[in-house]
């Protein structure tokens, strides 16, 4: 291994030569606190920064394992050591300059969530530790500055490295609070099965964001009051007793007047899934880890799904077991979603009115005597819901403000009244009774067939050079292909597609054998990540990219839709 003052004399030499010297400085250099790898430089001052990581020992860095004896806490010690390391390369970023992008120093942006990346990894065995950064290496035009990458790689950096990877300049107390509020989050998560719930929310949260484009709290907010009925007491390790709205497996109805907070709870809890910084105000909002948001997605692609739950009799004679459409409607496309996330697992679903297909969630009576349900072919939401928990175990809650069918079948209705949950289960279910239900429930329906076995593209086949581009939430473009991802909406960063994107292109060359169901493949991408991190999904020589991990749902969504995945 060469030493920093090799790389310091490389500089001097290739210091005013063409940019393409730069390739050069490639390699491990050994520093005096850590190992720097220059994994990939770029091809000029204006294109993507380069790849850099930085390797320190558990020794050096001096980590006390019981910050990260869990893999909750390690993920929340790595999540604040990225962030750390974030704030300082902020401050560093640009003090040296160039053309281009020469001077920035930057590392993965990490929003109200935590989430495990490739941006830093410990070692759970040794503490060794490793952070990934882009630098822009500095030019004067297309013509090197070593001076002012040497002052990038020997003094900002170390600077930054310093300040926030090494346990003797950090705050322990700090630290250990956020492995006990990680630990904390955890024991709720695996309590919720073993006392009925499918969710939490603890009294004092904050739930409304400040504004639509921001994450972080709203200042002065009202904060979350359990009703006493739905009102729970834990334990937890840490923290000690907490109380707060335990939400029962079942059908559960959150109404409400317009702007009182009805989708403000339910987009807590679509995010509970993940863990929270402290601050965020939705700390102790814990969610079913494999809840999924359903809604309606006009135009999305269908591969072979069986919708037959939802949609039958089609008048042109199209068989819905094994459904495919290039363009779905925003009902056909809901029931599509509601049965790939059966597929894949989920036992809570999470729907708000305001984007569903209204044929879909519900036909009123007088609607069903004048379009007789033979002439229907879609067996709506509201008479699947009870079937989908007694017989699948899966649960729903659902946000309703102008249709009061829902009141028949839910197990417990919650009123948002001023951003403060109220219990009116008993004097709703009095009111229906009013208004009684006679039409006839649908027969039960077959079991959905779940054997789709994909098969590999010819584009992808083993040393095909793959094209791939993440854009954003939005969505990853494979080759040609564009995989649109803005309606899967638990997805919470950029680096989550990014991974999805490595998942479609590492299943396509070496999993779609057309043997092994979608399931098994999720399953073998699971399983890789588990063994060796999200760095087991790259093949690339160019350097570990910013990846975090999506969820096993998220990855169902990605495959179903990829217009380009062959069953």
């Amino acid at each position: 291994m060469q030493t920093s003052t090799d790389l310091k004399n490389l500089l001097d030499r290739i210091d005013r030569r063409g940019y393409p010297a730069y390739k050069d400085t490639r390699g491990v250099w050994q520093f005096p606190q850590y190992v720097l790898s220059i994994d990939h430089v770029q091809g000029d001052p204006f294109a993507a920064p380069s790849k850099l990581s930085v390797h320190i020992s558990g020794k050096i860095a001096g980590f006390p394992r019981a910050l990260y004896q869990s893999p909750c806490q390690r993920i929340a010690l790595q999540d604040t050591l990225t962030r750390y390391f974030g704030r300082y390369a902020g401050q560093a970023s640009f003090q040296a300059k160039g053309s281009g992008h020469s001077g920035l120093i930057s590392v993965s942006r990490c929003g109200q969530q935590v989430l495990e990346r490739t941006a830093c990894c410990l070692d759970p065995e040794s503490g060794n530790l490793v952070l990934r950064l882009e630098v822009g290496f500095p030019a004067n035009g297309r013509t090197i500055n070593a001076r002012e990458l040497e002052k990038i790689l020997f003094q900002l950096l170390p600077q930054c490295v310093e300040r926030s990877l090494l346990y003797r300049n950090l705050d322990g107390e700090k630290l250990q609070e956020v492995a006990n509020l990680a630990e904390d989050q955890q024991y709720i998560r695996q309590s919720l099965s073993k006392l009925g719930l499918c969710a939490f929310v603890a009294d004092g949260s904050i739930l409304p964001r400040a504004s639509g484009v921001s994450s972080l709290p709203m200042g002065e907010a009202v904060p979350f009051r359990s009703p006493h009925t739905l009102s729970v007491t834990l334990e937890l390790p840490h923290r000690g007793t907490i109380t707060g709205m335990g939400i029962p497996k079942g059908i559960t109805l959150i109404v409400g007047g317009g702007y009182h907070g009805k989708s403000t709870l339910l987009k807590a809890l679509e995010l509970g899934i993940y863990n929270h910084i402290a601050g965020d105000g939705r700390e102790y909002v814990i969610t079913d880890g494999s809840a999924v948001k359903i809604r309606a997605e006009d135009g999305r692609s269908i591969r072979r799904t069986d919708i037959s739950l939802f949609i039958n009799d089609l008048p042109n004679g199209k068989d819905t077991t094994h459904f495919t459409t290039e363009d779905a409607s925003g009902s056909t496309s809901q029931a599509a979603n509601v049965v790939e996330s059966m597929e894949a697992g989920a036992s809570l679903l999470l729907i708000d009115e305001d984007t569903s297909a209204t044929n879909f969630m519900v036909r009123d009576e007088l609607m069903q005597r004048v379009i007789h349900r033979d002439m229907e072919p879609i067996t709506s939401f509201i008479d699947r819901i009870r079937e989908l928990y007694d017989r699948f175990g899966i649960s729903t809650v659902l946000v309703a403000g102008s249709s009061g069918a829902y009141f028949h079948v839910a197990d417990h209705i919650i009123q948002m009244d001023r951003y403060i949950p109220r219990d009116i289960t008993a004097p709703a279910k009095s009111e229906a009774r009013n208004f009684p239900v006679s039409i006839e429930p649908p027969k039960q329906a077959r079991t959905p067939d779940f054997d789709r076995r994909p098969r590999s593209s010819s584009e992808f086949q083993q040393g095909d050079r793959v094209k791939l581009k993440t854009l954003g939430r939005d969505g990853v473009a494979i080759n040609r292909e564009t995989i649109d991802l803005r309606y899967v909406e638990q997805l919470c960063d950029a680096e989550q597609s990014a991974a999805l994107g490595y998942c479609m292109v590492l299943a396509q060359k070496h999993l779609l054998d057309g043997k092994m169901t979608l399931c098994q493949v999720v399953d073998e991408l699971e399983r890789l990540i588990e063994a060796q991190g999200l760095d087991g999904l790259c093949e690339t020589r160019s350097g570990i990219p910013f990846l975090a991990r999506p969820r096993r749902q998220e990855i169902f969504a990605c495959f179903n839709r990829f217009r380009g995945l062959r069953l």
